[in-house]
C-alpha cells in the first residue's frame, strides 16, 4: 500500500457526524458557547473538540453569499469530529480532499491543554493552504495536539473557509450575478467570520480574545497577509505569521473572469437561478471539470485593495506584529504536483515564456540578466527565478512598507531541506516542523528532525505570546531596511543580513506584476495541458534518466 492510499483511508475511515449529546457527559470537556454547549475528546491530556460550527451554513439561499453569524441556541453537542471539507478535487497532496466533502463546511477545530489552567491564554489560529482551491482542516498534517502539548499555555484553532469554485468565483458576467458582489472573495470573508466566533467564545476555553494570532502557509500565508488590510477584520487579531505567501497571491478582476467561463462551460447555466438550481452532486461533476482554472482572492477594490501593498505603505497594519518567510526551493514542490521531474522540466520553461511576455522592455532585461548571473541547469535558473519572482521577494515588500511605518517584522528563510528527490526546502517542507507532526512525512520525505521542529514551534508560540519569536540560544532580530537581518532557519539556526542581496536589487521592481502560481499559465499558446503531463509522465525510464542526469550536472 502506497503513502498515499493508506493515507485515504486513514482520513476517510475518521469520519462522523457530530450529534446532539442527551444524556451525561463530563462537564470538564464541555464548553458552553453561543451557539451550544460543546463537548470534546481528551487525547493525552490535551481536550480536544472538533467540528465547531462557527457561520451558518453556507447552502440554500445563502450559497454564494457572505457567510452569518451562528444563532444563539441551548443544547450539548458532540465536538468529536471534523466538519466537511470544502467541495474541492481529491488530490493526493491535498490530504484533506479525501474527507468527505460538502457546501456546509464552515466548521473550526480546537486544542487545549487540560493539564495547564491557567486563563487567559494566548489563541493562535491557522489556516491552511492549497492554492484557495484545496486544502481543510482534516489534514492530519495541522492536528494541533503536539504542539500544544509542547506549549500547554497555547489555545491552537485551525478553521475552514470555502475554496475553489465556492469560496473564489466572479458571479459578474452571469444574468443575477449583480446580486452577489461578494462571491470571488468569500473565502476570505468565511476566515473574518471564524475569528469573530473566535472573539466570542474562546473565552469558554480559557483563551483570550485579545491575543490572538493566525498563521497559515501558502494560500493561508496569503489570507493573514491580506486580512490587516482589510478594515472589517480589524481588531479580530494581534499577530501574524505568514509562510510562504503573501498579498501578492490574489488575481485581478480579469484575470479572475476565465474561472468565470470554465464554469459556464461546464455547467451550462447562464443565469444565477440555474446555477442555484445545480445539486450539490453537480456541484462536484462541474468542480471536477474546472478545478485546474482555480481563483485567488480578487483585488476587487471592495474587500481587497486594488493595490493591497498600498495598505501597508500607509501604515495600516502598523499595529499589528509579524512573522513572513518563504523557503529557498519553494518552487520546487511543483515536481510532485506536475508528476514528477520530467514534466516539470517541460512545464516551468514554458511558464517563464508566458510571464515574460507581460514583462516591459527594461523588465525583460532584467530577468534574462538574472538568468545569465545563474549557473546550472537552466531549469533550476527559472526555478529560483520563481522562488524570488512569486515567493521571497513579495514578502520582502510586504516586509519592508510594514517596518518602514513602524510595524515590527521578523523574517525567515527557511533552508532545511526535503529528502525527496529535487524538492530541496520546497515549499510547505516546514509544516511537520511547525505543528510538531514530525511523522507526516508526505513534503518532508523522511520524519522531520525532531529536535529542530520543537525550536520552531518554541518561537513560533514565544511570538504569539509575546511578539518576540526568540527562544535560549537563538536570538532573532527584528528586521529593518538598513541592515535587513533574516533568520536562516535549519538544523543551525543563524541570523544573516541581506539574504541573497544582488537577487532581491535586480528582480524587485517586477514585483509590480505580481506573477502567480497557474496552471493555466501552462496553456496559452502551447498545446500543453493535463494530457500533455500525464503523457510525460509516462516516458520511458531511459529518457527520464537521461534527462535527470542533465539536471545534476
Amino acid at each position: 500500500m502506497t503513502q498515499y492510499s493508506s493515507a485515504q483511508e486513514a482520513i476517510r475511515a475518521s469520519y462522523g457526524e457530530n450529534m446532539p449529546l442527551d444524556g451525561e457527559y463530563d462537564p470538564s470537556l464541555a464548553a458552553k458557547c453561543v451557539n451550544g454547549t460543546f463537548v470534546g475528546k481528551e487525547k493525552d491530556g490535551v481536550a480536544v473538540y472538533r467540528g465547531i460550527p462557527f457561520a451558518k451554513p453556507p447552502v440554500g439561499t445563502r450559497r454564494w453569499k457572505r457567510p452569518e453569524s451562528v444563532e444563539a441556541r441551548e443544547g450539548v453537542f458532540e465536538a468529536y469530529y471534523n466538519g466537511k471539507t470544502p467541495i474541492q478535487t481529491e488530490w493526493p497532496s491535498e490530504q484533506a480532499s479525501y474527507y468527505p466533502q460538502g457546501e456546509d463546511c464552515l466548521y473550526l477545530n480546537l486544542w487545549t491543554s487540560r493539564e495547564y489552567t491557567g486563563t487567559d491564554k494566548p489563541v493562535m489560529v491557522f489556516f491552511h493552504g492549497g492554492a484557495y482551491g484545496w486544502g481543510g482542516t482534516a489534514d492530519p498534517l495541522y492536528d494541533g495536539l503536539n504542539f500544544v502539548r509542547e506549549n500547554p499555555d497555547i489555545i491552537m484553532v485551525t478553521a475552514a473557509y470555502r475554496t475553489g469554485l465556492m469560496g473564489f468565483v466572479d458571479l459578474s458576467y452571469l444574468k443575477g450575478g449583480e446580486d452577489y458582489p461578494d462571491a470571488p472573495n468569500l473565502g476570505i470573508l468565511d476566515q473574518i467570520e471564524a475569528l469573530r466566533w473566535v472573539r466570542d467564545n474562546i473565552r469558554a476555553f480559557g483563551g483570550d480574545p485579545g491575543n490572538v494570532t493566525i498563521f497559515g502557509e501558502s494560500a493561508g500565508g496569503g489570507s493573514v497577509s491580506l486580512l490587516p488590510v482589510i478594515p472589517e477584520a480589524k481588531g479580530l487579531f494581534r499577530r501574524v505569521i505568514a509562510e510562504s505567501g503573501s498579498v501578492a497571491l490574489t488575481y485581478s478582476k480579469a484575470e479572475c473572469k476565465e474561472f468565470t467561463l470554465q464554469l459556464v462551460k461546464a455547467s451550462g447555466a447562464r443565469s444565477m437561478d440555474e446555477l442555484l438550481a445545480l445539486s450539490e452532486k453537480d456541484l462536484f461533476r462541474v468542480n471536477e471539470k474546472i478545478n485546474l482554472y482555480n481563483n485567488f482572492p480578487q483585488r476587487d477594490g471592495r474587500l481587497i485593495p486594488k493595490d493591497p501593498y498600498a495598505a501597508y505603505r500607509s501604515g495600516a497594519t502598523a499595529d499589528v506584529d509579524m512573522i513572513l518567510g518563504t523557503n529557498s526551493n519553494e518552487i520546487n514542490y511543483w515536481v510532485g504536483e506536475l508528476g514528477g521531474i520530467v514534466p516539470f522540466r517541460f512545464g516551468m520553461p514554458i511558464k517563464y515564456e508566458n510571464d515574460l511576455r507581460l514583462l516591459s522592455k527594461e523588465d525583460k532585461k532584467r530577468a534574462k540578466l538574472f538568468m545569465s548571473l545563474r549557473k546550472g541547469h537552466e531549469l533550476w535558473k527559472i526555478a529560483e527565478f520563481y522562488n524570488e519572482l512569486m515567493f521571497r521577494l513579495p514578502a520582502i515588500r510586504q516586509a519592508e512598507l510594514h517596518t518602514v511605518n513602524g510595524g515590527k517584522v521578523y523574517m525567515y528563510y527557511w533552508t532545511e531541506p526535503s529528502t525527496l528527490r529535487f524538492r530541496g526546502a520546497c515549499h510547505a517542507v516546514e509544516l511537520a516542523y511547525v505543528f510538531g507532526n514530525t511523522q507526516e512525512t508526505i513534503y518532508t520525505g523522511q520524519p522531520a528532525d525532531k529536535e529542530l521542529s520543537k525550536k520552531v514551534m518554541q518561537m513560533w508560540a514565544g511570538f504569539a505570546r509575546y511578539g518576540n519569536p526568540s527562544i535560549d540560544g537563538f536570538e532573532w532580530q527584528p528586521y529593518d531596511v538598513t541592515e535587513r537581518p533574516t533568520a536562516l532557519i535549519s538544523k543551525n539556526l543563524t541570523m544573516h543580513n541581506d539574504v541573497l542581496s544582488k537577487q532581491r536589487g535586480l528582480l524587485m521592481p517586477l514585483t509590480r506584476y505580481m506573477i502567480n502560481a497557474s496552471y493555466m499559465s501552462l496553456d496559452y499558446n502551447v498545446p500543453f495541458t493535463r494530457r500533455t503531463i500525464g503523457i510525460a509522465a509516462g516516458i520511458t525510464t531511459f529518457v527520464a534518466s537521461a534527462i535527470i542526469g542533465k539536471l545534476k550536472g
